[in-house]
Parts: C-alpha cells; sequence; structure tokens
C-alpha cells in the first residue's frame, strides 16, 4: 500500500485507498489473543500545504481476545481512526518542528503498512471483559464464577490478624 508522494503532494485529487492488511504477524506472541481478523483499510491521501500530505481514514477489523477476569473468548470489534501527516525532508529537523507530529521522508514512495500497523497495535485493548459485572475465577480452585459458585472458603483474613484464626477455632472445641 504505497504512495508516490512527490505527485501526491502536487496533486489536485485525494487519492483514495482501500486494502485489506493481515495484522496477524503483528500480534504474534500475545497469549491474550486468539485469533484476528484481517484489517480493512480505508484511507484518503490528500495535499496539505508545500510538500506535506495528510493521510486519513479508519481501519477496521475483528480480534479474538480473553476476558481478562474469566479467560472465556471474547470477539471485539475495531473501528480505528487514521491520521497521519508525511513532510518532505530538505534538511535536518530544526528545534521547532519537534513538537509537530509529523512523519519526516526521503523517499519518494511512502509504504503506509507500517504506520497501519503501528495504530493496529496501539488501538489494541489493554485488557478486555465479557461484560462489565465479570465475577472472573475462583482463585483456589479455577471454577468461572459466572457459570456458578464453588465450595472454597474465600473469606479474606486480614493478614494482621491471621494468627488470631486459629486461636478462636481451637477454644470452641
Amino acid at each position: 500500500m504505497n504512495i508516490h508522494f512527490r505527485k501526491l503532494a502536487n496533486a489536485d485529487e485525494p487519492l483514495i485507498l482501500h486494502d485489506v492488511v493481515d495484522v496477524s504477524e503483528v500480534v504474534k506472541g500475545r497469549k491474550d489473543i486468539l485469533a484476528v481478523a484481517p484489517l480493512s483499510v480505508d484511507l484518503k491521501a490528500l495535499p496539505a500545504g508545500t510538500d506535506s500530505v495528510n493521510v486519513v481514514g479508519t481501519l477496521s477489523g475483528e480480534v479474538d481476545m480473553l476476558c481478562s477476569r474469566c479467560l472465556t473468548e471474547v470477539n471485539s470489534k475495531l473501528n480505528i481512526p487514521f491520521a497521519e501527516t508525511f513532510k518532505w525532508l530538505k534538511q535536518p529537523i530544526l528545534p521547532e518542528d519537534e513538537g509537530e507530529e509529523l512523519i519526516y521522508i526521503k523517499d519518494e514512495i511512502v509504504d503506509l503498512i507500517p504506520y497501519v500497523e503501528e495504530n493496529f497495535v496501539l488501538h489494541l485493548p489493554d485488557s478486555v471483559l465479557c461484560k462489565a459485572d465479570c465475577l472472573g475465577l475462583c482463585q483456589k480452585c479455577g471454577q468461572n464464577l459466572n457459570e456458578g459458585t464453588c465450595s472454597c472458603d474465600n473469606t479474606v483474613i486480614d493478614p494482621r490478624l491471621a494468627g488470631l484464626k486459629g486461636f478462636f477455632t481451637k477454644q470452641d472445641n
């Protein structure tokens, strides 16, 4: 998915880009992601002043992730906004340009795939819940508490008073 920067910077019409990008390789190794569908990319590249090009649009796709509490599969639909500005690098970056969010390029052809992959990874949720009130798993037996309760004693005792627990149970006998 390439754009010819110099032609586009001087063009009158925007360039419309539609593509499907396989992003499975960029999430390889993440244990919380079970499957990822190819990303649908809809972008518009337009000239933005002298030697600059704006690329805007949306990235959409689906990701199957594990619920961070109960480990059930959750299908997440993603609609990711994409907005990058590319500028032709004529000379070294001046200190006043450092605050701007520009991507400086030197080549005539710009490959947009790395920027699409980067936006995808940055917009992935850190953790996903199957539902807002997910109860998670029992810490002792692993029972999914959304499906039913378990017989484990999950009484939380203040660690400072844990020594007294045995004291009261011995006196009852």
